[in-house]
């Protein structure tokens, strides 16, 4: 491992957005909700639910609340664990690989089959192989799973182990702020980079006058006002951003600065063949 003294912080939050388009486009992929749908499972809330929460066995509702954080309880607690009564965790799990798969396939073309790919699989394997999964729990159940021998599949899988490693360490950050998972989504959406208010009330299943009740409390510690986050907000939003990307910075340090920025190259090209072709356009739950 290189050290951090000779690394570009910048480099870290980079690579995330290069790479976090190969695994996040799956969820709305027509595949996604074609796969488990043919196992029962109904498209959209349940089949992202119970597809990202797999890895981590048949859990409860109250596992899934804690670990995707932003979601209401009664939206969670509506889906799961009835979806685990109708397609177990090691049903969903080479289903939700063979979509991922496929939806790589059709929107990367032949791209698909690239150099890039097998190289940027193998740099993702390289940058993770030295994780640790305390504390870390959505990682940790991806980490357990075998590395997939296609280098398509293996390239999914490297930028789901990255991406969930990343989330768990933002939400133990979202913590220390003291922001409950509807204020995290209420700040983040304030920020103008996240959702509109209207579209994360219908994708996380939050009620008018809950949403209400959590800006009052926002507004209450001076982080919101009228005309959306007051400086104190956008310094804690700020702030969050870089606590995040220092405790995801581990895969990085240890791949070092040229790799990492052929990972950033690499995944950027990939990720722009991704958008053009339509990968985000057909999406209504917007995960």
């Amino acid at each position: 491992m290189i050290s951090a003294d000779h690394f570009d912080p910048a480099l870290v939050g980079r690579a995330h957005r290069a790479i976090d388009p190969l695994h996040s486009q799956t969820y709305f992929s027509p595949e996604h909700d074609e796969r488990l749908s043919a196992l029962g499972l109904k498209p959209g809330r349940m089949s992202y639910f119970a597809g990202r929460a797999a890895p981590m066995g048949a859990v409860a509702a109250g596992v899934v609340t804690a670990t995707f954080y932003n979601f209401s309880p009664s939206l969670v607690a509506h889906m799961i664990p009835r979806a685990w009564t109708i397609a177990t965790p090691e049903q969903v799990l080479p289903a939700r690989l063979d979509a991922a798969c496929a939806s790589l396939r059709r929107l990367l073309g032949e791209a698909a089959d690239s150099d890039a790919v097998a190289e940027l699989a193998g740099l993702l394997r390289e940058a993770s192989a030295g994780l640790t999964a305390e504390a870390r729990p959505l990682y940790a159940g991806n980490a357990d799973l075998p590395w997939p021998e296609e280098p398509l599949a293996a390239l999914w899988h490297g930028a789901t182990l990255l991406r969930e490693h990343r989330g768990d360490g933002h939400v133990a950050v979202l913590l220390h702020a003291g922001l409950t998972g509807l204020e995290a989504l209420i700040t983040h959406s304030a920020t103008g980079r996240g959702f509109t208010e209207a579209a994360a009330k219908a994708t996380r299943g939050w009620r008018d006058e809950e949403w209400a009740a959590a800006c009052s409390a926002l507004a209450d510690r001076g982080l919101l006002g009228d005309a959306g986050l007051t400086a104190e907000g956008e310094e804690l939003r700020a702030r969050i951003e870089v606590q995040t990307d220092a405790l995801a910075a581990d895969p990085w340090l240890s791949l070092g600065a040229e790799k990492t920025a052929r990972v950033i190259e690499l995944g950027k090209g990939l990720s722009r063949r991704l958008v053009e072709a339509g990968a985000f356009g057909q999406g209504v739950f917007g995960r």
